[in-house]
């Protein structure tokens, strides 16, 4: 594969190598990148000479930032078709990384969010490191969690994934394992020497020698007030809770949740409940797939992704503005059938 390819695909001592090979936009994911890396695992899940997957980002920043959101904006501004079939493509890839028949290694180095997720957390063998910065910060664009987030944050222990959900907070490398989406500490500077081992030893050997001990999580250990805050009925109901509360990481919480669109965060927190109740990744994606595309219809996700990356103003003016003017109604929308809805192959 050249140089140029936005993932470059490579096979090493039977082991099947995908790099996302985006690094000045952190390895966004476009429509490209997907069907190639589909069509890598296809192949090699058929191949008896590759024995192992191992998934990584090239550049120092991180495995993967999200999905190309610049090329979601274009689409949800004309008919929304692009973006669509980005989705269903990439929720398709996603369930194919859950069921994989062969060890995926996913290394989650430096920044893993949205879409970065969907293709390592997913994964067999998660590996994270003292460089972590994860998130399913997708409230913060008028979006809702998507490529099998909602069924990580709902299987979570007691409400953190709420919490990650809700505020959309950036969390470590030791908060993933804490919450489900990661199985594997290694430290940042043995993450080379770990991949060679992989390649030459095989992946439990390599695990052996490489991975450590995780840090404290600082998440988990905040699970009492968490838990009891997060066990409110709405997201005012929520916010009342943490404001109640008294602490600077509940008053913080509170805070991040205000900034963010105020029908993103009642449809997330009504996904995560309806996810943890759904008994497959593939039965949950096809619950984010109705509220991708309903969120496409919506003024939110157009005006989130301009004022984060397109004008950069920061300053996003939701419709609804206010949690108390979302209706229940307006939430149920987007749990309504897609025009086509998401199909698994047999």
């Amino acid at each position: 594969m050249g140089e140029n390819e936005d993932v470059l695909v490579n096979v090493r001592g039977g082991v099947g190598l995908l790099t996302l090979n985006r690094p000045k936009a952190i390895n966004s994911l476009n429509h490209g990148m997907v069907t190639t890396m589909a069509q890598a695992l296809t192949a090699w899940e058929r191949d008896d000479d590759i024995r192992a997957v191992m998934l990584d980002g090239a550049g120092e920043r991180g495995l993967c930032a999200g999905g190309d959101i610049v090329a979601i904006y274009h689409s949800a501004r004309g008919d929304g078709s692009e973006a669509r079939a980005f989705w269903y493509d990439e929720y398709l890839l996603n369930a194919h990384i859950g069921r994989y028949r062969k060890p995926y290694v996913a290394l989650m180095d430096g920044i893993v969010m949205g879409g970065g997720v969907g293709v390592s957390a997913h994964g067999s063998v998660r590996v994270v490191t003292d460089t972590t910065k994860m998130a399913m910060p997708e409230v913060g664009i008028g979006f809702i969690p998507d490529v099998g987030g909602t069924y990580l944050l709902s299987r979570a222990p007691g409400r953190l994934g709420l919490h990650a959900g809700l505020t959309g907070a950036t969390f470590t490398g030791a908060d993933a394992i804490a919450l489900g989406f990661a199985d594997h500490y290694v430290p940042h500077e043995r993450l080379e020497a770990f991949k060679n081992a992989v390649i030459d030893d095989g992946v439990d050997a390599a695990l052996a020698a490489y991975a450590v001990e995780p840090p404290a999580s600082t998440l988990a250990a905040q699970r009492d007030w968490i838990d009891e805050c997060y066990a409110a009925e709405t997201v005012a109901d929520i916010l009342t809770a943490l404001r109640d509360h008294g602490t600077d990481e509940a008053r913080r919480a509170a805070d991040l949740i205000e900034t963010r669109s105020p029908i993103a965060v009642s449809v997330t927190l009504e996904a995560v409940r309806r996810a943890g109740r759904l008994d497959t990744l593939e039965d949950v994606l096809r619950q984010e797939y109705r509220t991708s595309c309903a969120s496409l219809r919506s003024h939110d996700l157009v005006e989130g992704i301009r004022a984060q990356v397109v004008d950069k103003d920061r300053n996003p003016k939701w419709s609804p503005d206010s949690l108390a003017a979302v209706t229940p109604a307006d939430v149920e929308s987007y749990f309504a059938p897609a025009d086509r809805e998401l199909e698994f192959e047999k």
